[in-house]
Protein backbone atom coordinates (compact mmCIF):
# COMPACT_ATOMS: atom_id res chain seq x y z
CA UNK A 1 0.00 0.00 0.00
CA UNK A 2 2.80 2.48 1.25
CA UNK A 3 4.55 0.90 -2.61
CA UNK A 4 1.40 2.35 -4.15
CA UNK A 5 0.69 5.62 -2.61
CA UNK A 6 4.48 6.74 -3.35
CA UNK A 7 4.29 6.04 -7.18
CA UNK A 8 0.66 7.63 -7.24
CA UNK A 9 3.00 10.59 -5.86
CA UNK A 10 5.91 10.11 -8.49
CA UNK A 11 3.19 9.59 -11.40
CA UNK A 12 0.92 12.39 -10.01
CA UNK A 13 4.02 15.04 -9.75
CA UNK A 14 5.44 14.66 -13.20
CA UNK A 15 1.93 14.90 -14.48
CA UNK A 16 1.88 18.48 -12.39
CA UNK A 17 5.35 19.56 -13.92
CA UNK A 18 4.26 18.81 -17.21
CA UNK A 19 0.59 20.69 -16.24
CA UNK A 20 2.31 23.95 -14.65
CA UNK A 21 4.37 24.49 -17.43
CA UNK A 22 2.03 24.38 -19.90
CA UNK A 23 0.04 26.70 -17.79
CA UNK A 24 2.46 29.40 -17.42
CA UNK A 25 3.40 29.25 -21.54
CA UNK A 26 -0.37 29.57 -22.34
CA UNK A 27 -0.69 32.65 -19.51
CA UNK A 28 2.45 34.18 -20.49
CA UNK A 29 0.87 34.27 -24.40
CA UNK A 30 -3.07 34.70 -23.89
CA UNK A 31 -3.09 35.97 -20.49
CA UNK A 32 -5.03 33.20 -18.65
CA UNK A 33 -3.58 29.78 -17.80
CA UNK A 34 -7.29 28.54 -19.72
CA UNK A 35 -7.33 31.70 -22.19
CA UNK A 36 -8.51 31.33 -25.45
CA UNK A 37 -5.37 30.99 -28.23
CA UNK A 38 -7.62 33.49 -30.21
CA UNK A 39 -6.30 36.09 -28.79
CA UNK A 40 -2.47 35.38 -29.64
CA UNK A 41 -1.90 36.84 -32.49
CA UNK A 42 1.46 37.22 -32.49
CA UNK A 43 1.91 33.23 -33.50
CA UNK A 44 3.30 32.87 -37.09
CA UNK A 45 0.76 29.77 -37.04
CA UNK A 46 -2.30 32.18 -37.61
CA UNK A 47 -0.83 32.54 -40.82
CA UNK A 48 -1.62 29.03 -41.46
CA UNK A 49 -5.09 28.29 -39.44
CA UNK A 50 -7.37 28.48 -42.40
CA UNK A 51 -4.81 26.51 -44.94
CA UNK A 52 -6.52 23.33 -46.71
CA UNK A 53 -5.84 19.95 -44.00
CA UNK A 54 -6.66 22.27 -41.06
CA UNK A 55 -9.25 19.62 -39.60
CA UNK A 56 -10.53 18.69 -35.77
CA UNK A 57 -9.72 17.73 -33.23
CA UNK A 58 -6.35 18.71 -33.73
CA UNK A 59 -6.80 21.95 -35.83
CA UNK A 60 -3.34 23.25 -37.24
CA UNK A 61 -0.84 20.50 -36.27
CA UNK A 62 2.59 21.56 -36.12
CA UNK A 63 4.36 19.96 -32.73
CA UNK A 64 7.81 20.23 -34.37
CA UNK A 65 7.69 23.92 -35.36
CA UNK A 66 8.38 23.62 -39.18
CA UNK A 67 6.17 26.78 -39.55
CA UNK A 68 7.26 28.69 -36.92
CA UNK A 69 8.79 31.36 -39.28
CA UNK A 70 5.66 32.19 -41.05
CA UNK A 71 7.30 31.68 -44.05
CA UNK A 72 4.53 30.83 -47.01
CA UNK A 73 7.00 30.03 -49.63
CA UNK A 74 8.42 27.24 -47.04
CA UNK A 75 4.82 25.94 -46.22
CA UNK A 76 3.79 25.44 -49.83
CA UNK A 77 6.54 23.85 -50.40
CA UNK A 78 5.67 21.02 -47.83
CA UNK A 79 2.40 20.97 -48.40
CA UNK A 80 3.21 20.06 -52.07
CA UNK A 81 5.75 16.78 -50.36
CA UNK A 82 2.53 15.95 -48.26
CA UNK A 83 0.92 15.97 -50.82
CA UNK A 84 2.97 13.76 -53.13
CA UNK A 85 4.10 11.71 -50.08
CA UNK A 86 0.60 10.93 -49.19
CA UNK A 87 -0.90 9.98 -52.54
CA UNK A 88 2.37 7.29 -52.52
CA UNK A 89 1.52 6.10 -49.57
CA UNK A 90 -2.10 5.28 -50.31
CA UNK A 91 -0.77 3.33 -53.29
CA UNK A 92 1.46 1.55 -51.25
CA UNK A 93 -1.18 0.67 -48.50
CA UNK A 94 -3.40 -0.68 -51.09
CA UNK A 95 -0.38 -2.91 -52.78
CA UNK A 96 0.36 -4.44 -49.80
CA UNK A 97 -3.75 -5.20 -49.00
CA UNK A 98 -4.83 -6.04 -52.50
CA UNK A 99 -2.70 -9.33 -53.19
CA UNK A 100 -3.62 -10.67 -50.08
CA UNK A 101 -7.67 -10.00 -51.06
CA UNK A 102 -7.77 -10.66 -54.69
CA UNK A 103 -4.58 -12.42 -55.00
CA UNK A 104 -1.30 -11.82 -57.89
CA UNK A 105 -2.12 -10.60 -61.67
CA UNK A 106 -1.48 -13.63 -63.77
CA UNK A 107 0.75 -14.61 -66.43
CA UNK A 108 4.53 -14.10 -66.13
CA UNK A 109 6.66 -11.08 -64.23
CA UNK A 110 9.72 -12.35 -66.79
CA UNK A 111 9.21 -14.71 -69.24
CA UNK A 112 13.19 -14.93 -69.77
CA UNK A 113 13.60 -15.90 -66.35
CA UNK A 114 10.29 -17.95 -66.12
CA UNK A 115 9.42 -15.61 -63.01
CA UNK A 116 5.56 -15.75 -62.81
CA UNK A 117 3.47 -12.81 -60.74
CA UNK A 118 1.91 -15.60 -58.33
CA UNK A 119 5.77 -16.33 -57.33
CA UNK A 120 6.43 -13.06 -56.11
CA UNK A 121 5.98 -13.21 -52.38
CA UNK A 122 3.94 -10.03 -50.80
CA UNK A 123 5.53 -6.95 -49.07
CA UNK A 124 9.42 -6.62 -48.38
CA UNK A 125 9.89 -10.01 -49.79
CA UNK A 126 9.37 -8.57 -53.08
CA UNK A 127 11.85 -6.62 -53.23
CA UNK A 128 14.86 -9.15 -53.89
CA UNK A 129 12.27 -10.97 -56.11
CA UNK A 130 11.56 -9.00 -58.69
CA UNK A 131 14.24 -8.73 -61.67
CA UNK A 132 16.92 -5.60 -62.42
CA UNK A 133 14.69 -5.12 -65.51
CA UNK A 134 11.38 -4.47 -63.64
CA UNK A 135 12.76 -2.04 -61.18
CA UNK A 136 14.26 -0.27 -63.72
CA UNK A 137 10.73 0.18 -65.43
CA UNK A 138 9.47 1.46 -62.42
CA UNK A 139 12.22 4.11 -61.35
CA UNK A 140 11.59 5.15 -64.99
CA UNK A 141 7.62 5.44 -64.27
CA UNK A 142 8.36 7.45 -61.27
CA UNK A 143 11.00 9.68 -63.21
CA UNK A 144 8.43 10.28 -65.97
CA UNK A 145 5.61 11.60 -63.57
CA UNK A 146 8.08 13.45 -61.62
CA UNK A 147 9.34 15.50 -64.52
CA UNK A 148 6.72 15.38 -66.94
CA UNK A 149 4.10 17.80 -65.31
CA UNK A 150 5.40 21.41 -64.44
CA UNK A 151 5.41 22.02 -60.77
CA UNK A 152 7.10 25.21 -60.39
CA UNK A 153 6.00 27.37 -57.79
CA UNK A 154 2.82 28.92 -58.33
CA UNK A 155 1.70 26.64 -61.10
CA UNK A 156 -1.22 23.96 -60.52
CA UNK A 157 1.29 20.96 -60.01
CA UNK A 158 2.49 22.87 -56.80
CA UNK A 159 -0.59 22.13 -55.58
CA UNK A 160 -1.04 18.65 -56.59
CA UNK A 161 -3.19 19.39 -59.73
CA UNK A 162 -2.34 17.38 -62.64
CA UNK A 163 -5.60 17.41 -64.16
CA UNK A 164 -6.90 13.92 -63.08
CA UNK A 165 -10.35 14.93 -62.31
CA UNK A 166 -12.24 11.51 -62.18
CA UNK A 167 -12.77 12.11 -57.95
CA UNK A 168 -13.85 15.81 -58.04
CA UNK A 169 -17.25 17.39 -57.73
CA UNK A 170 -18.67 20.07 -59.36
CA UNK A 171 -19.30 22.82 -56.51
CA UNK A 172 -16.46 24.53 -54.90
CA UNK A 173 -17.55 22.80 -51.32
CA UNK A 174 -17.60 19.63 -52.44
CA UNK A 175 -13.96 20.33 -53.76
CA UNK A 176 -12.66 21.09 -50.50
CA UNK A 177 -14.39 18.49 -49.05
CA UNK A 178 -12.87 15.92 -51.25
CA UNK A 179 -9.22 17.43 -51.28
CA UNK A 180 -9.18 17.26 -47.20
CA UNK A 181 -10.56 13.77 -47.47
CA UNK A 182 -7.61 13.22 -49.61
CA UNK A 183 -4.77 15.18 -46.83
CA UNK A 184 -6.31 12.97 -44.07
CA UNK A 185 -6.35 10.01 -46.11
CA UNK A 186 -2.83 10.53 -47.26
CA UNK A 187 -1.86 11.13 -43.74
CA UNK A 188 -3.30 7.99 -42.41
CA UNK A 189 -1.68 6.00 -45.16
CA UNK A 190 1.43 7.28 -44.38
CA UNK A 191 1.26 5.42 -40.60
CA UNK A 192 -0.51 2.53 -42.13
CA UNK A 193 2.73 1.87 -44.77
CA UNK A 194 5.33 2.72 -42.26
CA UNK A 195 3.57 0.47 -39.94
CA UNK A 196 3.22 -2.40 -42.29
CA UNK A 197 6.79 -1.85 -42.90
CA UNK A 198 8.24 -2.26 -39.38
CA UNK A 199 5.44 -5.36 -38.92
CA UNK A 200 6.89 -6.77 -42.42
CA UNK A 201 10.31 -6.19 -41.30
CA UNK A 202 9.88 -7.63 -37.75
CA UNK A 203 7.57 -10.70 -38.24
CA UNK A 204 7.65 -11.84 -41.79
CA UNK A 205 4.72 -10.15 -42.62
CA UNK A 206 2.92 -6.90 -42.57
CA UNK A 207 0.08 -8.89 -40.57
CA UNK A 208 2.16 -10.95 -38.92
CA UNK A 209 1.98 -12.87 -35.78
CA UNK A 210 4.33 -10.87 -33.16
CA UNK A 211 5.31 -14.25 -31.46
CA UNK A 212 7.11 -15.14 -34.70
CA UNK A 213 9.54 -11.89 -33.65
CA UNK A 214 11.64 -13.86 -31.45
Amino acid sequence: KRSRGLNSEIANGRLAMMAIIGMFVQDGLTGSAWGDWALYTASPLRAFENEMGVQAPLGFFDPIGYTKDGSSDNFNRRRQSEIKHGRIAMMATMGYITPELVGKLPGYCSISQNLKFADIPNGLAAISKVPSAGWAQILAYMAWCEISQDQSAGSPGAKGDFGFKVLTAKDEAGVTKKLNSELANGRLAMMAIMGMFFQDGLTGSAWGDWANYT
